[in-house]
């Protein structure tokens, strides 16, 4: 079934085919707005069943958060910094070997894959997360010997969580009439505790386990820029159980993953085209979407396809690629109401001219808290003045792309490089969005270098070696992830995860189909953040226009695998017998 793997030289690496006319194939099934991995998965998913999808990219990569980007030798993740659930036959595993036909290896990291370190200077206290079906409870218990009550709970809320999931993403597959009459009747409690636990918050769930502030912080430290108080609990359960099994990195670097699905769009006549910015979804005169406009060079080019399927999330779709007299319709407003803006990433990659040995770097990433009320730390971060936001950065993560992946030191020897993320305002950057990149002037680079410098420092009190070892730094500011991901106010997550959006009926209104006939969403939006979520709402969507649901052909799938795997070890037991 699967083909060998081959792993690519930056050499060889072939670049992304540009949008031109000539390249967009005829009559096309559909079409797909933004590459992301959303994006990427509602087409491959499409292609497999023979539908013909061209996918269409603002930018000169494909990929969305999932790119990579090389400059000056060094090679940066821009979101993907590590995933969960990749473990033997399990679905995200099967739905990445389907979308890739295979073609697709990931590393498995360290089983201590996160460090957290709460508080500042003598204060400081470190706690460590291991993956392992048992190992991960256990080892927290180990840490929290006074709160092993407190842990179990929370860790039979995670497994409600994973294994009912799928319940609320029933609520987007079947008629919104039948979905609101199980919600408000109650008879949907009734099947499960999820339709209750996705609309209560975090801060309030956890209190009533525990009063111990950093075993708060370890049950949501996994942070998308939302204060525990506002999310809810299901989420921050998710994010926490995502690792169970295992973190994982793409071999080879995050951008593998569009490259090994782009030749399985292809096959079924589609194409993946970038350069090809977006202007406008066309709309009928019935109300129903028809096609897109794409700029090329000083004109705007139409091109035509039964569906249309975004994947650059719900503010971007209904506030500006719809036609002006569309955007005002009540159902649209509705729709975007049910969402709110998320809140914008700022990212410092940094690049080292020495080995991971030489830095003392590992891949296990690095969580850091200045103390241990996150809800109160991300309240007053946020309500700071763009003077003083700079100096006070509340929390951070930290991680090491290039010890992720054991073919870096092959393809960039002798370096290495760090990314740090934080969550902050885009107000802070407002005044310059009308300057276009790279030309943002002084007053910009100095400001966004008060963060970066802040950051970088306190970076350096972990690993003191990476000062004198630096010779590469570049800066993203919201307004840069606006230009390069397209995304809205530069919220790499999407719509803001906040406790409404979950709540059980929001979830069943936020669906891939929209107000506009054959207009559908995919990616972030549909159900939640991360690779692994937009992956997620990309089989949603798919479901939604092929009107199949995905899900259930990869459970078979999983299950047929499972039977395969348990003969051929049968079959080695008998050998060795």
């Amino acid at each position: 079934m699967y083909h060998h793997l081959e792993l690519r030289t930056d050499r060889d690496r072939p670049t992304d085919k540009g949008f031109s006319v000539n390249k967009v194939p005829q009559n096309l099934d559909a079409i797909v707005i933004g590459s992301g991995i959303g994006g990427l998965t509602v087409a491959a998913t499409m292609a497999k069943v023979g539908k013909k999808v061209l996918v269409l990219e603002q930018h000169d990569q494909s990929g969305g958060c999932c790119h990579t980007y090389v400059d000056k030798g060094f090679e940066f993740d821009v979101g993907l910094h590590y995933i969960g659930q990749l473990h033997e036959n399990s679905l995200l595993r099967i739905a990445f070997d389907q979308i890739t036909e295979g073609q697709l290896e990931f590393v498995k990291l360290n089983q201590h894959f996160d460090n957290l370190h709460i508080g500042e200077g003598r204060e400081k206290r470190l706690y460590t997360v291991l993956s392992g079906k048992t190992e991960m409870e256990a080892h927290l218990k180990k840490q929290f010997p006074d709160d092993i009550p407190a842990i179990e709970t929370f860790f039979k809320i995670m497994k409600v969580s994973a294994k009912h999931t799928y319940y609320l993403a029933i609520l987007k597959l079947i008629p919104l009439w039948l979905a609101l009459f199980l919600l408000k009747s109650g008879i949907a409690n009734l099947f499960s505790s999820i339709f209750a636990l996705s609309g209560t918050r975090a801060t309030d769930l956890v209190n009533t386990l525990t009063t111990n502030k950093d075993l708060h912080i370890i049950f949501g430290y996994l942070f998308y820029g939302v204060p525990p108080k506002d999310s809810s609990i299901i989420i921050n359960a998710l994010l926490l159980h995502h690792y169970k099994r295992g973190a994982y990195y793409p071999k080879g670097g995050a951008s593998e993953i569009p490259y090994h699905i782009t030749p399985v769009i292809q096959k079924s006549g589609g194409n993946v085209l970038v350069r090809a910015p977006v202007t406008q979804i066309l709309v009928n005169n019935g109300g129903a979407a028809y096609g897109v406009k794409v700029r090329k060079g000083q004109e705007e080019v139409e091109i035509h396809a039964p569906v249309v399927i975004s994947d650059c999330g719900v503010f971007t779709t209904f506030q500006k690629l719809l036609p002006p007299e569309i955007r005002t319709k009540p159902d649209i407003q509705e729709r975007i109401n049910l969402l709110k803006h998320g809140r914008g990433s700022f990212l410092v990659f940094s690049g080292f001219d020495a080995t991971q040995e030489e830095l003392d770097i590992v891949s296990t990433n690095t969580w850091l808290f200045k103390n241990n009320d996150m809800d109160g730390s991300m309240e007053e971060f946020f309500a700071l003045s763009k003077e003083d936001a700079p100096d006070n950065i509340p929390m951070m993560f930290i991680t090491f792309p290039s010890a992720k992946d054991p073919t870096y030191k092959i393809r960039h020897p002798g370096k290495s490089c760090m990314t740090i993320l934080a969550m902050v305002k885009y107000e802070w950057f407002e005044d310059w969005t009308d300057t276009s990149v790279r030309k943002r002037g002084d007053d910009y680079m100095n400001y966004k270098m008060r963060f970066a410098n802040n950051l970088f420092d306190w970076a350096c009190t972990l690993f003191p070696k990476l000062r004198e070892k630096l010779v590469f730094q570049e800066v993203a500011t919201p307004l840069t992830n606006m230009h390069y991901l397209g995304a809205q106010r530069g919220a790499m997550y999407s719509a803001e995860h906040n406790v409404d959006r979950f709540s059980a009926e929001t979830m069943a209104r936020n669906r891939c189909s929209t107000p506009v006939k054959n207009l559908f969403i995919t990616g972030q939006d549909v159900f939640s953040c991360g690779i692994a979520g937009a992956l997620h709402g990309g089989l949603l969507c798919a479901a939604a226009v092929l009107d199949q649901i995905i899900h259930i052909d990869l459970l078979l799938l999983k299950k047929k695998l499972k039977k395969q795997r348990a003969r051929e070890m049968a079959r080695l037991a008998k050998k060795f017998e």
